[in-house]
């Protein structure tokens, strides 16, 4: 994946400029108050190099995703997409979904329509879960990112609204289906960006397969020492996240990306 090739209109982000600001010793709210990326930190934080690198990376993801959706809205719904603001924080930041660290991993937050981001996320990614390249990363961000465009699409909040009234069992495999969703909805980005950008470069898809089987709730249950239990799942196994992904790719269209009427996922 060509990193400048992938950037739409916008060019990079503000979330790099925000870092570079504050290495610098200055204000990074100053700009951040005019839109776009945010960076929080807690305490006296070092920003290091990796941490810059970051918030380039994502910023030039963040602005291809906005571009891309924004023409998707358009072209296939007929509307307007509203762009999500990603929080790159470092260490733990506070969020109106609860607190966010390293732990938690990446998140959306539907309260504040944020994608929280913590900086040594792709370096976990990458050295510890063994999903590394450019396009696995960018794979995370668009997926987060899917759940701001299904928080737009009016699925989200809906399908939270009956979790919320159901058994545990119920509540994880309506979740699965939703991020398998999200799954989808990144792999028609994905296809969208390579028409619109010609950024894919060969081997991206495979590490975007490779970081989705590696995030699967089997394989995640596997190496933590258990047994796969299915009643648990809350994402989706490897192989379902692999094929939702793929199938979105494939199709380039929202419609394709139904997994709350699908017979089997």
């Amino acid at each position: 994946m060509s990193r400048g090739a992938a950037v739409g209109g916008g060019g990079l982000g503000l979330v790099v400029v925000a870092l570079l600001v504050w290495a610098l010793g200055g204000d990074p709210m100053a700009v951040l108050q005019q839109g776009g990326g945010q960076i929080g930190t807690s305490g006296d934080v070092e920003i290091t190099e990796a941490d810059q690198q970051a918030a380039e990376f994502v910023s030039v993801t963040l602005a291809d995703t906005e571009e891309v959706w924004g023409n998707i809205f358009q072209n296939q719904l007929g509307g307007a997409y509203a762009p999500v603001t990603l929080v790159l924080y470092k260490q733990v930041t506070q969020s109106p979904c609860g607190s966010a660290s390293g732990a938690t991993g990446p998140f959306y937050c539907p309260v504040d329509k944020k994608v929280y981001l913590d900086t040594d996320f792709f370096v976990t990614l990458s050295q510890r879960m063994g999903a590394g390249g450019d396009f696995a990363a960018a794979y995370v961000v668009a997926h987060e990112v899917a759940h701001h465009v299904q928080d737009e699409l009016g699925i989200l909040g809906k399908v939270n609204s009956i979790r919320q009234r159901s058994g545990e069992a119920e509540s994880n495999a309506l979740s699965v289906r939703i991020e398998l969703q999200a799954d989808c909805l990144s792999g028609v980005w994905a296809r969208n960006a390579a028409e619109t950008f010609g950024s894919i470069e060969q081997g991206d898809i495979a590490e975007a397969m490779n970081a989705a089987a590696r995030i699967g709730d089997d394989t995640l249950q596997r190496e933590a020492g258990r047994r796969p239990m299915p009643d648990s799942f809350t994402h989706g196994t490897s192989e379902q996240r692999q094929r939702w992904f793929a199938t979105g790719y494939k199709a380039g269209q929202i419609d394709a990306c139904d997994t709350f009427g699908a017979a089997a996922l």
